[in-house]
């Protein structure tokens, strides 16, 4: 057993008792020799070292520059450093001058360490210095980070990285801009019952009362939408919003018979003309957030679209209005409180005519949604809306020359009213069934009457109700409307059910003839049975520019339809309706005849919708719709089962 250097000579003789004499007298040696000298027992001199401990020719560096003698994946070999000599890389371990925490930098069993490193006490990883981490690359905002990872931007696509599309901002700020353009192309050959000119006819010899049905209608129009707001619009509405949206159109009809494209004969069978409308130009800003769920309040000025309830039954346009709106408990109610002033429309296109002065017709709308109620799923919508009308000392005459207010029906006296319209509209499912509902109550005064020379009192109702179903790729639907007729025309209440300004999505919409149709009451004035675009019976001058008008037969309308998706591209729409009069008796005045038949016929169309993008940017639509007469059509028309054929192709960027 060897002698640890230092130690006293008393202590290595009780330190083993088994020794040998030759070791015995060795240790005796020993400490005679520690005893003689002290100073040099303390420090002893220096062993050699062996062939074994001498320092290896190979070292190791880690990942954090420290050198070992053992070699592991990863590690880059290097030369050994002299030993003892001290090998600290700049920002690893502790600083030259400072003892390293732990203790003497050591690796483990067999490995040699030659760096003075603190070893962490939570990892052995060391923690890294300030010069280690690389310096920082600003990003101004996360919509830039898709350019930096290279993404394409091509303007001319409305799907991947555009700032015409709004998919970052233009301006500081959070300013975005968005560009929205359609092309809507109609064309139309057309059954419609029409009457011959009193002044003149196109064709000598031509005599009676009706004149040629057969029209052709084209129809090109393009819209240009421009939008300028601010703000995150995932969670929460824009803090400002401005827009404007023009609206260029070009229309030809070409008919059988003078009078029909313009009170002046002279202006022959066929009309080309054209029209540019403001449809939209508002200014928009949320006032503020009233909850952490971002639920708001926020008011919108100017030109704008609106639509009372769901299927546009009452009101649906886009008029110069001032509109509060907002949410509560995180999105689950709705309101909107608006007051609009109707702009006058151009004759042919329908556009905004900003031209002209405004209309002294007012519309007050208050309304309320409420989502899942009264089950999930489905939203209940109360709504109030009056309907001021100040028109009665006007005499207005449309672009073509006839005259619209007031209508030539009746007394042909110009009205005022004051309408007030009580409704529920309800939109959702029921379980597995699709719903929708409408139900309007009308109350107010009309002044003067439309057959009597004094004022009548209004009271009128209107019901509609949709029914579907999806077994897989089919949807079939039942349909049901009902808006009441005046009973007594010479009455003190007028209970024809009529809207403000509708635009129904109902029954097959525009497809179907009698919807889509202005029909005309040839003999009773200058007024049509159902205006174009329009599904109530309402004895109308013009449905864009002519008064509202209470005393009418009403309609009742029964059908069925489905909806087939043949491809996710394709889809086939028929609809088969059966129209009725509530109350014809009005209609036997109007026309000075013995009238009481009630069933106007069978309205059958069939539709052919293709997306071949799988998107709206392009919808291709034809369709063909007939209505096949029953007793009271054919007792008001010669002409039998008329029929219908659109051609719709709109293309949206």
């Amino acid at each position: 057993m060897s002698q640890r250097p230092g130690r006293s000579t008393a202590a290595a003789f009780a330190a083993s008792t088994t020794i040998s004499s030759a070791a015995s007298t060795a240790l005796l040696l020993g400490g005679l020799l520690s005893f003689a000298g002290p100073s040099q027992a303390q420090t002893p001199p220096a062993q050699p070292q062996s062939q074994s401990e001498s320092p290896p020719q190979t070292c190791y560096k880690d990942e954090a520059g420290r050198i070992v003698t053992r070699r592991r994946p990863g590690y880059v070999e290097v030369p050994c450093p002299p030993k003892g000599s001290r090998n600290v890389q700049p920002g690893v371990g502790a600083p030259t001058g400072q003892p390293a925490q732990g203790g003497t930098a050591t690796g483990t069993p067999g490995e040699t360490v030659t760096a003075e490193v603190a070893p962490s006490v939570v990892s052995p990883v060391p923690r890294p210095a300030m010069q280690d981490f690389a310096q920082s690359v600003a990003v101004p905002d996360r919509w830039r980070i898709v350019d930096a990872l290279g993404y394409p931007h091509n303007y001319f696509d409305p799907y991947n990285q555009n700032t015409l599309k709004a998919d970052k901002p233009v301006f500081a700020g959070n300013w975005f801009f968005d560009l929205g353009l359609t092309s809507d192309t109609v064309y139309q050959i057309q059954n419609v019952v029409t009457p011959i000119s009193s002044v003149s006819v196109a064709n000598a010899g031509t005599n009676g009362v009706f004149a040629g049905t057969r029209q052709q209608v084209a129809s090109q129009s393009a819209e240009a939408d421009f939008t300028l707001y601010r703000g995150d619009t995932v969670f929460k509405p824009p803090d400002y919003q401005f827009k404007v949206s023009g609206v260029f159109n070009y229309n030809y009809l070409q008919t059988d018979n003078v009078g029909v494209v313009n009170i002046d004969p002279r202006e022959g069978t066929n009309r080309s003309d054209h029209f540019t409308g403001l449809q939209a130009a508002f200014a928009e800003m949320r006032l503020r957030e009233v909850s952490e769920k971002f639920d708001f309040d926020s008011i919108r000025v100017g030109i704008q679209p609106f639509s009372t309830d769901f299927r546009g039954f009452l009101f649906q346009d886009d008029q110069l209005g001032v509109r509060l709106f907002g949410t509560r408990n995180n999105n689950l109610y709705q309101y909107n409180i608006a007051y609009f002033r109707l702009i006058e429309k151009d004759t042919n296109s329908g556009l905004n005519d900003i031209g002209a002065p405004l209309r002294k017709d007012d519309v007050f709308v208050l309304n309320l949604f409420s989502q899942d109620n009264p089950v999930e799923g489905f939203t209940s919508q109360v709504t109030v809306v009056y309907n001021r009308d100040r028109e009665g000392d006007q005499i207005h005459f449309n672009t073509d020359g006839f005259i619209v207010r007031p209508a030539q029906f009746g007394l042909e006296r110009a009205r005022d009213y004051d309408v007030v319209y009580l409704g529920y509209n309800g939109d959702g499912h029921f379980g597995t069934w699709n719903l929708t509902t409408s139900l309007y109550w009308a109350l107010g005064t009309d002044r003067e009457g439309t057959f009597v020379a004094q004022n009548e009192r209004v009271n009128a109702q209107f019901f509609a109700l949709e029914l579907s179903h999806d077994f897989d790729w089919i949807r079939p639907r039942l349909s049901f409307l009902y808006g009441s007729g005046d009973r007594n025309p010479y009455g003190r209440t007028e209970s024809g059910f009529d809207a403000i300004r509708d635009n129904p999505q109902f029954a097959g919409a525009d497809s179907s003839y009698w919807i889509r149709q202005a029909v005309p009451l040839v003999g009773g004035g200058g007024v049509s049975i159902a205006g174009g675009n329009n599904i109530l019976n309402n004895l109308r001058s013009s449905q864009d520019e002519g008064q509202s008008n209470f005393a009418n037969p009403g309609i009742t309308l029964a059908g069925l339809g489905v909806d087939l998706d043949l491809l996710t591209q394709l889809r086939l729409s028929i609809n088969a309706n059966s129209l009725f009069f509530v109350d014809p008796e009005i209609v036997a005045v109007a026309r000075n005849q013995a009238f009481d038949q009630r069933y106007i016929g069978e309205d059958a169309d069939i539709s052919l919708i293709y997306r071949p993008l799988d998107t709206q940017n392009i919808v291709l639509r034809t369709s063909y719709a007939q209505l096949f007469t029953g007793g009271a059509s054919e007792a008001l028309f010669p002409k039998k089962n008329p029929g219908y054929f659109l051609f719709n192709l709109i293309l949206t960027y």
